[in-house]
């Protein structure tokens, strides 16, 4: 196992620079954008998925869409192209196996000595009604995303509170007891509402330790191979997977007592960052396509108090 050498970072939240941080679901997507984007900061990166080079040859594959190998390799050319990147280290992780949880954690500390970001993006996705879910979908998707989010988050807390510092961010959305969300995807929603309970539980237990921890959720659907796969909404309606990881970089330098949120990417960006409209535009596939906010639009009517929009 290959040990980095660190420089210490500055105290301040703000300084990302020689911060490790383990990204989950980092091969493609939205994963590997919050890792390249991490990276840019100064961070160095643990490139955590299933993908490797290894298992997308054994299966044959001609072309491999993105691997661990792939991803750490891009961080690494970053570096040398003169970008604040710094070293990445790829490990296979299978969130439902705790076995590979506690090894990545601790390959993790063995190659940095520090565990200072945990970016939960790894998830199952099956959008149907309850009676066309088979159980193995369902248990697939709280395998992983409610059990496999626990269980990590319990493996870097301990370390997170040992260096008084952490930032806890996942991919999930706010709950709504009425939520409209639920309607032909209620296993999906059940495992994501999940993964936002461990966020508010960690940012309770990591109060007053220098960790806080936040849900993120998209408001629209955001452009990536599930999204093409599973025909979610019309493509020239999603944004770019860069506008979360741009929400992400801003909340790991967020101070210690911004957390126990769940945040709808574009409102955190205007609401907290000053974005305009018009900076929103960047993140559109089709540039001439104001996305339609899909998967937020509903949060908002209901906290107005009226029906979906």
């Amino acid at each position: 196992m290959t040990k980095f050498k660190l420089e210490r970072t500055m105290s301040l939240s703000s300084n990302l620079v020689g911060r490790v941080a383990l990204v989950t679901g980092a091969s493609r997507g939205i994963g590997r954008e919050c890792a390249l984007a991490l990276a840019r900061k100064g961070c160095h990166v643990v490139v955590a998925a299933k993908s490797t080079t290894r298992s997308a040859t054994a299966r044959g594959e001609r072309e491999v869409y993105g691997t661990i190998e792939s991803v750490a390799g891009e961080i690494q050319a970053s570096c040398h192209h003169g970008d604040a990147g710094r070293a990445a280290l790829p490990v296979r992780l299978d969130m439902r196996s705790e076995d590979d949880i506690y090894n990545a954690v601790a390959a993790t500390m063995r190659a940095f000595g520090q565990l200072d970001i945990l970016v939960h993006n790894a998830s199952a996705l099956y959008w149907q009604d309850i009676v066309d879910t088979p159980l193995k979908r369902f248990d697939l998707m709280h395998g992983i995303n409610a059990r496999g989010t626990f269980a990590l988050t319990r493996a870097c807390l301990p370390i997170m509170k040992s260096q008084g510092f952490g930032r806890i961010i996942t991919m999930s959305p706010p709950i709504e007891a009425q939520s409209p969300f639920y309607k032909a995807k209620t296993a999906y929603a059940m495992s994501k509402y999940s993964m936002t309970m461990v966020a508010l539980g960690a940012a309770e237990e990591g109060r007053d330790c220098g960790i806080s921890a936040n849900a993120l959720w998209p408001a629209t659907v955001v452009e990536s191979k599930a999204a093409s796969h599973f025909e979610l909404g019309d493509p020239a309606h999603r944004r770019k997977a860069s506008i979360l990881a741009d929400c992400v970089t801003h909340l790991c330098e967020e101070p210690d007592d911004f957390t126990g949120h769940a945040l709808i990417d574009d409102e955190y960006l205007t609401s907290r960052k000053g974005y305009t409209a018009e900076d929103l535009k960047k993140y559109r596939v089709d540039p001439d396509v104001e996305p339609r906010r899909l998967l937020a639009r509903e949060v908002v009517a209901w906290k107005r108090g009226g029906g979906a929009s």
